[in-house]
């Protein structure tokens, strides 16, 4: 049987997380957006853009998805949606993959995108791209064939399920793109918006694009993107020269009390553990019940409070509720959700060690969360180092695995590959969660990777994240979603599962502003 999502399949298939999506999106007819329908200037400030070149971008993806598209695009739930596609099939063996295009998509010179169009946008990431997350992917890549003007077909030497997800972030761009051999200078892309103005670190301009292939859309007529890094967006805001900005929640009440913004959240979350020195740890941070200890002193809720207020979620699993591999069984299950000092002792008396004795070397950044983490296993009577360094140094010391302990988040991302691949042997930056080196573990991990049928690959991560648990590699202490401030007069506003601007069925496309 061969899988096929169009973008007229069912809504609660969607839901389900299963192969049948529905997008609702309406192909533009002609005169149904003008620039005399569109008005005013939406002012966006989320995160930053560190190239001009799509196919090269190490974080920008709140940016340049406002000029670029992708063949896919990741739904609210995490599942993948058409979106340059109108339709994709995989084959059962998960090799071989059929895009159908949308028609009459035009690049931002007005030149039609063809398949051809397409296909030298996968050559170019292939060979020329050589690193981020579609590096490996790409690798699989055997042959890209063109057999119409609309249809791209993608061959694999082997499954791997991740792909559709990853090629959310596979920009599409018209080959005449200036700096096309070697490093794109002005981006053609598909867009809602055009690359207009770029002033790096200061502010990205982009003009609505007349000619773009959604029906009414965009609403405004262009989007002002500041990429100042010390600005202080949520003041900004509240004078009416931001319109939609990424918050903290500390900010969260101040910007409600004052009336002067919506909070949101985007769809996919931070998760948050505690984890332990997995590649050379130190007696007794070695034995699994000192480590269970240590969990069942962190109180989970409490934390998650602290995190994320009222939008904070306790759970044992590196997806939130509502994601397509959540498990409600697993979760009910969780051993660790409350904390319980009694049994934490009884399990370190059992270890014979006595915490007096040990000081614990607790590495971090510099986020008051770990703070609290810090005084909650203090309770249990060990002494703490303390040691919270900025990125780069914190990044050193746990590569150097001289520590214990550690507590940290990490933020959203399109498939539960991207996470799970730094969990493995050879993963990229595995030092977060202690250098795990695990066959087994990968083993299970690759069968995910590798199983085309979705119920199944959900089974085999599932059984992932229970070896994780049972070896007490680290502890999931759950979710908070990242927040985001609209200002008031600001309608039509969606965000995506991850920082994307724009999406298949919402973000900056649909937004309108009043004046």
């Amino acid at each position: 049987m061969t899988y096929r999502i169009t973008s007229t399949a069912s809504r609660r298939a969607l839901l389900a997380g299963a192969a049948s999506l529905v997008i609702g999106i309406a192909v533009a007819s002609p005169g149904m957006a003008t620039e005399s329908t569109r008005k005013g200037v939406l002012k966006y400030a989320t995160l930053g853009l560190d190239t001009s070149d799509p196919h090269r971008h190490t974080g920008s993806i709140a940016v340049q998805q406002a000029y670029v598209e992708a063949l896919t695009s990741i739904a609210a739930n995490g599942a993948v949606e058409p979106f340059l596609a109108e339709s994709f099939d995989v084959s059962p063996d998960g090799l071989v993959y059929t895009f159908k295009l949308r028609p009459n998509v035009k690049f931002h010179n007005d030149d039609v995108m063809t398949a051809a169009d397409v296909a030298a946008n996968f050559e170019r990431v292939k060979s020329k791209v050589k690193g981020g997350w579609l590096v490996t992917a790409m690798k699989l890549v055997t042959a890209i064939e063109t057999p119409d003007d609309r249809t791209v077909v993608v061959r694999l030497s082997a499954p791997y399920s991740p792909f559709l997800n990853l090629l959310s972030e596979l920009w599409i761009l018209s080959p005449k793109s200036e700096g096309w051999d070697e490093t794109i200078k002005t981006p053609l892309g598909t867009g809602p918006f055009t690359f207009g103005t770029w002033q790096p670190k200061v502010k990205l301009t982009a003009p609505a694009f007349a000619d773009y292939w959604k029906s009414g859309q965009p609403k405004v007529k262009q989007v002002e993107f500041n990429l100042r890094d010390d600005s202080d967006k949520s003041l900004a805001l509240r004078a009416g020269d931001l319109h939609i900005i990424s918050v903290e929640r500390d900010e969260v009440e101040t910007l409600k009390g004052a009336g002067a913004a919506e909070i949101t959240v985007l769809k996919d979350t931070t998760w948050y553990s505690i984890a332990f020195n997995n590649r050379k740890p130190r007696k007794p941070f070695d034995d699994i019940r000192v480590r269970q200890a240590l969990a069942l002193a962190v109180d989970k809720a409490a934390f998650m409070k602290f995190v994320g207020g009222d939008k904070g979620v306790v759970t044992n699993q590196i997806v939130a509720p509502g994601n397509v591999y959540f498990d409600q069984a697993f979760h009910d299950a969780d051993g660790f959700k409350k904390a319980d000092l009694d049994t934490a002792k009884r399990l370190l008396a059992e270890a014979g060690v006595n915490p007096v004795e040990h000081t614990i070397e607790f590495v971090s950044w510099q986020d008051a969360y770990a703070q609290v983490v810090v005084q909650m296993v203090r309770k249990l009577g060990f002494k703490v180092n303390h040691v919270a360094l900025d990125d780069i140094g914190a990044q050193k010391r746990l590569g150097q695995y001289d520590w214990d302990m550690n507590a940290m988040g990490s933020g959203p991302r399109s498939d539960i590959f991207l996470r799970f691949v730094r969990l493995m042997s050879d993963g990229p930056n595995p030092t977060l969660w202690g250098g795990i080196q695990d066959s087994e573990l990968d083993n299970l991990i690759e069968a995910g990777v590798q199983e085309p049928d979705a119920a199944k690959r959900k089974a085999k991560y599932l059984e992932a994240m229970k070896r994780i648990e049972a070896k007490g590699y680290f502890y999931v202490l759950g979710h908070a979603p990242s927040l985001i401030a609209v200002r008031r007069g600001v309608s039509g506003y969606e965000p995506g599962f991850t920082w994307a601007s724009h999406w298949a069925s919402g973000g900056i496309a649909q937004t309108s502003v009043s004046p």
